[in-house]
């Protein structure tokens, strides 16, 4: 079924305070955010119409907007209360939740201290990231030649826009060698994370291990995930990862809002194995997001 784009599909979306219609929630091509990437945002997952540690995004994304020098002209708590009825109002289920924060049109230069500051939401019906399919026999990534920069060039543990640039790239790229996304390195050239999600690797003793993010966003979900291994009694090591030592990796496996739990099984040419331990963190999780008993 071909997918309706973003721009012809209906409903409401929430925007500066008010709820509008789907198709006029417009802007001006000569805005800030477009042209110098002052704009920030969340991703967020409804399951069972409830969003998922709705607090912890909307924490994220006013840290994200301070750090850019965005001042948000409404709380969080507004912004949390936005969130859950633009969700109640389009009716979805199992989704996703977009808020996003950007500078507009006052000004049009690098700087924009005067430009106003606007905020919408939008939310739809949602499933998975990666293909079904390949998320129960694992995803292939290639190595990307684009790196996360250091962290003194860059307001790194942020979501803000123009992080992406590079992961677009590098997803292109994975995409056109025939890989489903692609693993990108640090600037000291450690594993750092995928292009919109952090990884984690299975050692033959049972172990976890992790790149500390020092470089890169630390995932609410990645977190998330530590917590569980952790109830489990799983140790988890967060620390550099050479990417050579992922010849004596038996498994593979991305973390985030939009892969929730996916399985990786090559990188380059490093195999990996959909092991069960892979699979009960996943089930686990799932458990979560759906408020269900642990199994």
């Amino acid at each position: 079924m071909e997918m309706i784009p973003y721009d012809k599909r209906s409903g409401k979306i929430w925007f500066n305070g008010k709820t509008i219609n789907w198709k006029d929630a417009q802007i001006h091509v000569l805005n800030h955010g477009l042209h110098y990437a002052s704009c920030v945002f969340e991703g967020e997952r409804v399951y069972d119409g409830e969003i998922f540690k709705l607090e912890e995004h909307t924490e994220r994304l006013f840290y994200s907007a301070k750090r850019m020098g965005i001042i948000i002209p409404f709380n969080q708590t507004e912004i949390n209360e936005a969130c859950k009825n633009i969700v109640n109002i389009q009716k979805v289920k199992n989704g996703y939740v977009r808020p996003v924060i950007w500078r507009g049109s006052e000004m049009m230069a690098i700087s924009a201290q005067k430009n106003k500051v606007h905020v919408a939401i939008a939310t739809w019906e949602w499933g998975s990231y990666f293909d079904p399919k390949l998320k129960i026999e694992g995803i292939k990534l290639n190595i990307s030649k684009w790196r996360r920069p250091a962290p003194n060039t860059i307001p790194w543990d942020t979501k803000a826009a123009g992080l992406y640039m590079i992961c677009t790239l590098s997803k292109h790229e994975a995409e056109e060698q025939g890989f489903t996304d692609s693993l990108m390195l640090d600037f000291e050239g450690n594993i750092a994370e995928a292009t919109g999600a952090n990884i984690f690797f299975k050692s033959a003793d049972g172990q976890l291990h992790t790149p500390v993010p020092d470089s890169f966003l630390d995932g609410i979900t990645r977190r998330a995930v530590i917590e569980i291994a952790k109830s489990k009694n799983i140790k988890v090591n967060e620390r550099k990862i050479a990417p050579d030592e992922m010849k004596k990796f038996v498994g593979c496996f991305l973390t985030g809002t939009a892969a929730e739990i996916t399985p990786v099984s090559k990188i380059d040419k490093y195999d990996f194995k959909v092991c069960e331990l892979i699979k009960d963190l996943s089930n686990s999780y799932q458990n979560i997001v759906r408020k269900k008993s642990a199994a």
